[in-house]
């Protein structure tokens, strides 16, 4: 394997010299640098990644905690950063908690312990372990999804999206509005999305009857099964059903189209999230694009500011939305 050594030896230039034009750093003149730059061309010569980083104390990886790999949310936000990391030769490194709690902390230390040059969480459930955890990382650091306190985050603006939705309803003719939701120690999707629905129900002056709030899991399966208890508990039927995720509605639109009702007809949905499936599924549905790509730039924005020293103190990016109205109301 051919080193810098060999390299400057047959440029006839000095170490530093090679290494001013390796990191483009420091000057050397346009003749020579043209000289070292040929040799490197004819060699092949490709710099080691570790020497690289022992020079500038960065490994160029930034580490991702994920709740999930695979899902629609998650790969638009890795989109969006890769494309923004990529312009100053960063890499990504992937963690997948699964949904499991517990292996935020650990992956946390891991990555931290792997000396990448800064860590984003996609945030699920804050808890106290996990934000002492997270203040004594000292490295930079971004959390997405969720306010954490202290730190620099991205979120999306669940509250208002949510009774932009009740709006939209209302707009429509509806005042008998059901939700779907999830477990509210999920503070932006469980909690926040909620409480939007609520306050726009109290908003307009319209009944929330118990059985129209249920809860599900992030999968369609319990979307289907939401609904269905909706519908047999309920004294008073809905016209309507705000569920906060795409899957959540598509499980609710099929236990809907099983039981013989009409869409929109009889029953309007609408989720959360943009997925693609939300375009296919028959009729389409409607839904807020929190616009993920954008988001995973922000990110990618604010720890590269992290990482440059240029910013050290805690900013909260709040992102838009818009409203995607298809067939389904």
């Amino acid at each position: 394997m051919i080193t810098i050594k060999e390299i400057a030896k047959m440029a006839n230039v000095s170490s530093t010299t090679v290494s001013r034009v390796l990191n483009n750093s420091g000057y050397v003149s346009d003749p020579v640098r043209q000289r070292i730059l040929n040799v490197i061309k004819e060699t092949g010569y490709v710099p080691s990644e570790h020497a690289k980083s022992l020079r500038t104390k960065k490994t160029k990886v930034i580490g991702v905690v994920l709740p999930r790999m695979g899902t629609e949310t998650s790969s638009r936000l890795i989109n969006g950063m890769s494309e923004e990391l990529a312009k100053h030769e960063y890499q990504i490194l992937l963690a997948n908690t699964n949904l499991e709690r517990e292996k935020e902390i650990v992956y946390l230390r891991l990555l931290k312990s792997r000396q990448v040059d800064g860590i984003v969480l996609l945030a699920t459930n804050i808890n106290e372990e996990l934000l002492s955890e997270i203040k004594q990382l000292n490295i930079p650091f971004v959390a997405v999804g969720q306010d954490i306190p202290g730190v620099s985050t991205v979120v999306n603006d669940d509250y208002h999206a949510a009774k932009e939705i009740i709006k939209l309803f209302v707009e429509k003719g509806h005042s008998k509005i059901a939700f779907i939701g999830v477990d509210e120690s999920d503070r932006s999707v469980g909690y926040l999305r909620k409480q939007g629905y609520l306050d726009a129900m109290e908003d307009y002056k319209l009944p929330v009857e118990k059985e129209w709030v249920q809860k599900g899991i992030f999968n369609i399966e319990s979307g289907y099964e939401a609904m269905k208890r909706i519908m047999e508990k309920s004294f008073i039927a809905p016209t309507a059903v705000f569920a906060v995720t795409d899957r959540l509605a598509v499980g609710a639109m099929r236990y809907l189209k099983e039981n013989g009702y009409s869409i929109p007809q009889e029953m309007a949905l609408v989720g959360i999230g943009a997925s693609e499936l939300s375009m296919y599924v028959t009729p389409s549905l409607t839904t807020i694009d929190f616009l993920y790509e954008r988001a995973g730039k922000e990110v990618a924005s604010l720890i590269l500011q992290q990482i440059s020293g240029k910013d050290t103190g805690q900013k909260k990016i709040q992102l838009n939305y818009r409203l995607l109205v298809r067939d389904s109301i």
